[in-house]
């Protein structure tokens, strides 16, 4: 059994989705998607296992070798993503259940378990396979259920930002597209290592691959909205329901950077991405998104569209230290990837406590929340240090590591920014707390904490936010060897 761990991570979840349709009940689609969750979760661990004692899994369906079957490819990079990725679909399986009775029809709740299970085969799908076409079959997937996903919110809104996501996303699956068809053109493969092995002994098409790694880089831009391809995201965010909203904040953002990362240095190399002078530009888009949407983020009154933003900042960190091409720099790329999971996780599921009670999630409507859902804003506090970046916290492990990389590539004026950028984080998670907890309320009311079954998974993500915030021997050992072996050129 343990060798079809890789395909089993992918299979359940999607054979899971249509019973949530057939029986058609409410809550027996929850268990189904809350087991099924906890399955992918205790499958991902067994993977890093085998990976980080075994070396790289190589998993081919139907027996078909590679480069003429599809691979399923599983080494420290993508495990690790796989377990951030079912880590979060599990949290967000367990808390979920008051919130999406409470903010979805009744008629639509078991659509809304099948829209998700989908969504996580298409996340674990994308990050499991070893073949770039077939990936593409698995972004279409997740892109296609986050669709219907976020159409469900409440406020009529909810269709507008759907629709709007449809068409930013449908570009960039075509830009995506239309990269391979040109790596296609020059190497005659779709299978990733064998992309990379073959570009290397193509001469004298530097014009091609230039287009090949633009088309890639815009249509992957798009998907984990990196600044300013970011437009789709604060509608999305805000007007999903908040566990939607938690889930794709936390995992496919991600996704799409793990793509960004194999398309970057496993199928180009870092040689060939340099050359092309990519790298440099993600650098300023980077700091300029870190700036611009933290910036935007002050002046927010909805603070799901505050995170929103502040989702945009924190990419461009990830995006920032992958543009470094050192170990040092992708490590904390890497590590801010599972690090910013886990924070803004705790943060969009606060949130989604307070719309539970108070039914908005409006600084004007939190005037001394924090008297009567303690627990919750607790938990909020958390992760809102987590995104200054206050030690002990997850937040100052990847910041400190960020300093690190630009110190050593001899870059004073980017570590000067990366801590001033900090500084905005403070001021907008600092009007959060100056009105839960120094404002009074503005009428009494009979507002009460949140259901311990929203609390326990939030407490497990805020708790999360400072036990690897203290204990980094996992999360960076990880990231480090991931770097390594990206930086390296390792296929």
């Amino acid at each position: 059994m343990s060798a079809h761990l890789p395909v089993l991570q992918v299979l359940i979840p999607l054979l899971a989705a249509p019973f949530c349709v057939v029986l058609r009940h409410r809550d027996i689609a929850w268990a189904i998607s809350l087991i099924t969750s906890l399955v992918c979760f205790a499958i991902s661990l067994m993977i890093l296992d085998q990976v980080l004692t075994q070396g790289v899994i190589s998993y081919f369906m139907g027996g078909w070798p590679a480069p003429w079957g599809i691979e399923f490819r599983i080494d420290v990079v993508n495990a690790y993503v796989l377990v951030i990725v079912s880590a979060i679909g599990a949290i967000v399986s367990l808390y979920g259940r008051h919130s999406i009775n409470k903010e979805i029809p009744r008629n639509q709740i078991y659509l809304f378990y099948t829209a998700y299970l989908l969504c996580l085969t298409g996340l674990l799908g994308m990050t499991a396979t070893g073949d770039a076409f077939n990936l593409f079959v698995f972004l279409e997937i997740s892109s296609l259920s986050t669709y219907a996903l976020i159409s469900l919110g409440k406020n009529r809104r909810a269709l507008t930002a759907s629709y709007q996501y449809l068409i930013m996303g449908t570009l960039g699956a075509t830009f995506y597209v239309i990269g391979l068809g040109l790596l296609y053109m020059m190497t005659g493969t779709l299978n990733i290592v064998d992309l990379h092995n073959k570009l290397a002994d193509v001469d004298g098409s530097l014009r091609t691959f230039q287009a090949a790694l633009a088309f890639l880089t815009v249509g992957l831009s798009l998907k984990l909205a990196l600044f300013p391809l970011h437009l789709w995201l604060p509608n999305a965010y805000t007007y999903a329901p908040s566990t939607v909203t938690a889930f794709l904040a936390s995992t496919a953002t991600k996704v799409a950077v793990y793509v960004m990362l194999r398309v970057f240095f496993t199928i180009f190399g870092v040689d060939l991405f340099e050359e092309t002078g990519v790298p440099n530009i993600i650098m300023i888009l980077a700091i300029c998104g870190m700036f611009v949407a933290s910036t935007v983020a002050i002046f927010q009154e909805n603070l799901k569209r505050m995170l929103a933003y502040s989702s945009v900042a924190q990419i461009g960190y990830i995006m920032l230290g992958i543009s470094f091409l050192s170990v040092t720099g992708v490590s904390a790329g890497i590590v801010h990837l599972f690090n910013h999971a886990i924070m803004k996780c705790a943060l969009f599921l606060a949130l989604g406590c307070v719309m539970y009670r108070v039914g908005s999630v409006k600084l004007s409507d939190m005037h001394g929340i924090a008297k009567k859902m303690p627990w919750t804003m607790g938990a909020f506090v958390v992760g809102g240090l987590s995104l200054i970046g206050v030690p002990l916290t997850v937040g100052f492990v990847s910041k400190w590591y960020l300093i690190n990389a630009a110190m050593e590539a001899d870059m004073m004026p980017v570590a000067a920014l990366i801590l001033l950028s900090s500084l905005l984080a403070l001021v907008y998670v600092w009007r959060v707390i100056e009105v839960a907890y120094f404002r009074a309320p503005k009428t009494e009311s009979n507002i009460k904490e949140a259901p311990l079954s929203m609390l326990i998974p939030l407490w497990i993500m805020a708790g999360a936010s400072i036990y690897f915030g203290i204990d980094t021997d996992m999360t960076l050992g990880v990231a480090e060897l991931a770097a390594e072996m990206l930086v390296g050129g390792t296929p």
